[in-house]
């Protein structure tokens, strides 16, 4: 065959080649421009990183005097004596065990919680959980323990904790406040504070800090057992947001 023939013969399939743009392979991120795409094709949308909240609850007006409390039952291993939690006050007038929480928001999913036992004590004295969040209920004493908790939405949970019963698992599906105490030692009393919400405990000197609230308009809400509700809304920036409540006794 001459040179002239073979020539006329390729240079068709040549310039239809050229001309031709091979389609990318459907779900590629040519397929979609320069994005991702989840499952099913459709495109992944990164989402708004979560900033935090923190601030301070404090007592309007004078600071009480830390109260105690007389025992008298097991004393070999609660002592004669403990502090009462019902309301703790530091010298600046922070609010220690306040539940802050910021409504409207989502709350990620948490793992499991604990509420232990320990010197004839709730510790934490308010524990935060999620609906349907498991709670490992210890008893770090080595004493009869009961757990008698008390409550509207959920159902009531009463169970006595020998020695050798070292942990109980329990959960609470719907959000409410949930008192919690011991028939065995009258003074021991704690909360469950169940939301769907993010949330914290103030700490010894009121102060508090929720992470992972997304930017955006919401309203925040501080509950402490003696001091009541207080609300204020808040505006959470991309660099976070500040909030200060003041409580005052009744």
């Amino acid at each position: 065959m001459s040179t002239s023939w073979l020539l006329i013969f390729v240079l068709p399939f040549t310039l239809n080649a050229c001309g031709r743009s091979e389609s990318p392979p459907p779900g590629s991120p040519q397929a979609s421009g320069s994005r991702g795409t989840g499952q099913a094709g459709t495109p992944t949308r990164p989402s708004a990183p979560g900033v935090t909240v923190s601030g301070t609850v404090k007592l309007g007006g004078p600071v009480p005097s830390p109260h105690r409390i007389s025992v008298n039952k097991d004393q070999a291993v609660c002592g004669k004596e403990t502090a009462a939690e019902e309301l703790v006050v530091e010298s600046g007038g922070g609010v220690r065990w306040a539940v802050v929480t910021v409504e409207g928001a989502t709350a990620r999913s948490p793992g499991k919680a604990v509420l232990d036992q320990k010197g004839c004590m709730f510790v934490p004295h308010v524990l935060v959980v999620a609906p349907g969040q498991e709670i490992d209920v210890l008893n770090s004493d080595g004493i009869l323990h009961n757990i008698h908790t008390h409550s509207s939405k959920n159902a009531a949970f009463n169970m006595a904790q020998p020695k050798f019963k070292k942990v109980i698992t329990t959960k609470f599906d719907h959000p409410e406040v949930v008192r919690v105490n011991c028939d065995v030692h009258g003074w021991m009393q704690g909360w469950i504070v169940v939301t769907d919400t993010p949330a914290a405990v103030t700490d010894a000197d009121g102060s508090f800090t929720i992470p992972n609230v997304p930017p955006g308009e919401y309203t925040a809400k501080v509950w402490h057992e003696g001091l009541g509700e207080r609300t204020q809304e808040v505006t959470v920036r991309p660099d976070g947001a500040t909030v200060s409540f003041e409580l005052a006794k009744s």
